[in-house]
């Protein structure tokens, strides 16, 4: 249940890109989705290296609300904030130089470098609010709060849903801004959000504000910031391992020519559906177990990971059968008609679309075992399953069988991925792990049962649903110390 949210996040996410495509596709044609294909690695990179930071803070807020210290989910919320607008600003600016240079070493197809210079450099002026609106998403679920999250995803996919056509065809009143339009959508859509959402969490008096009397805690605190900036780099690298690889793969892609790398466009935009289920389930994982781990409650820590990838596998499972099922169909919404794209999409599913079964149970490990501070091991195990077998299985093998090295390279990453991430689980010391030397951590036995003093099932589902609130405190017991922090 609290995965859903979270799924529906992803979902009305990946409908945006997917709206953004069609349109981008039939109005302005298929070179122009292959700017956009393009140019959207590049940002999924850059949202990667948010994405790392953004989870230790979440990780940080979680251990702290399981063990019920409030005056530390503040002092992670003073130091982040800072840390966020000035990392969000100099990627931003630092983007908007570097654009062309960073398409032109992709190897963009030339018929689409203009249009993805265009459209990229939008990207990066809205990349402050999009990294921003990310980090207080993770902060919300990190409290327990899934809900709230999803439905300003709602109200903001459904803003450049609607500017989208506008603004590309300059429908009515708005200017025809072509494929800059559909950047712009973005950048509105986010900017207003984002407004919108900080007004709500500060009208509610959500925990994750800082009232007048409490912005002293935003000048950053060293130990926290050196816990976001140094537990955060192996998940951002992990992110930028994963990001790096799919532009190396895109630049192999592009050597194929501009209907190949259309029909790789349009499969992706199939993949992120499939691959939703399981990256909700690895955000909900990571904020359970962040909270049980500060509870002092290791052996629910175990459960949460044996059903989480359980779930994850049947949930992967699903859509890619419903894909290969309609796929035709479903082609057409990304692919205009009679284009030789088409049967190449097909073609590269048929060898690439099951892989992500095992990626999905890999993703939920991992999540896991950042959780409580081990997060090395699964950078490690990314970088070996995509740089050591993806990449060179590719490159090696593509002057033999063509292309197919590049599809069949795909299930060959997610399996070995898999396999890192479930020995890791079972025998690595990740339980031992801490995010910072004074963070709280369980070590309750593994009994199943509550420890002395703690939180029966049910007071501990009452501190997960409230915990978006300001009055929420948890008595602290034998096996939930809290953190040195004073209280407020």
């Amino acid at each position: 249940m609290f995965a859903l949210p979270v799924m529906g996040s992803n979902i009305l996410q990946s409908l945006n890109g997917s709206a953004n495509a069609i349109w981008v596709s039939h109005v302005l044609g298929e070179a122009a989705l292959t700017a956009t294909s393009n140019a959207n690695i590049i940002l999924f990179l850059m949202l990667g290296a948010a994405f790392g930071v953004s989870m230790s803070a979440n990780l940080l807020i979680g251990q702290s609300i399981g063990a019920g210290d409030r005056a530390m989910v503040k002092r992670v919320i003073g130091t982040a904030t800072t840390f966020f607008i000035a990392l969000s600003v100099s990627v931003g600016a630092g983007g908007w130089l570097l654009t062309p240079t960073i398409l032109r070493a992709m190897g963009t197809p030339p018929d689409a470098v203009g249009d993805a210079i265009t459209y990229l450099r939008v990207i990066f002026l809205a990349m402050p609010f999009m990294y921003f609106f990310s980090f207080v998403m993770m902060a919300q679920r990190g409290t327990g709060d899934s809900k709230t999250p999803f439905y300003f995803s709602l109200f903001a996919v459904g803003m450049d849903v609607i500017l989208n056509p506008l603004l590309i065809t300059g429908f009515g009143p708005a200017p025809r801004m072509g494929i800059a339009g559909s950047a712009m959508a973005t950048l509105t859509s986010q900017t207003i959000t984002l407004a919108a959402m900080l007004v709500y969490l500060y009208r509610t008096k959500s925990i994750l504000v800082l009232r007048r009397d409490e912005w002293r805690l935003l000048k950053p605190e060293w130990e926290i910031l050196k816990t976001i900036a140094v537990k955060g780099m192996p998940m951002a690298f992990q992110m930028l391992v994963i990001s790096g690889a799919a532009v190396l793969m895109i630049s192999m892609v592009n050597t194929y020519g501009s209907h190949t790398a259309a029909a790789y466009g349009a499969a992706t935009q199939l993949w992120t559906y499939v691959q939703m289920p399981a990256m909700a389930l690895g955000a909900a994982v990571s904020s359970m177990a962040a909270q049980n781990v500060g509870a002092g409650r290791m052996d629910r820590v175990d459960k949460i990971a044996g059903i989480g990838s359980l779930y994850a596998a049947l949930l992967s499972a699903g859509p890619v059968a419903a894909i290969y099922l309609v796929e035709p169909i479903i082609l057409h919404l990304f692919l205009p008609a009679g284009s030789p794209s088409h049967a190449i999409a097909m073609h590269i599913n048929a060898y690439a679309l099951w892989g992500f079964i095992p990626f999905g149970v890999s993703f939920i490990l991992s999540g896991i075992v950042r959780a409580t501070g081990s997060v090395w091991p699964p950078l490690f195990a990314m970088i070996i399953s995509l740089w050591v077998v993806r990449v060179p299985f590719a490159k090696l093998l593509m002057p033999y069988i063509g292309a197919d090295a590049i599809w069949w390279s795909f299930p060959l990453g997610s399996v070995v991925s898999c396999i890192l991430a479930a020995a890791w689980f079972r025998w690595g010391p990740w339980r031992k792990a801490r995010l910072m030397k004074f963070t709280p951590h369980g070590d309750a036995p593994d009994t199943g049962m509550s420890p002395p003093g703690g939180l029966e099932e049910s007071e501990a589902a009452e501190v997960v649903a409230e915990a978006g609130q300001p009055e929420v405190t948890a008595p602290p017991g034998p096996n939930r110390p809290r953190s040195e922090a004073p209280a407020e």
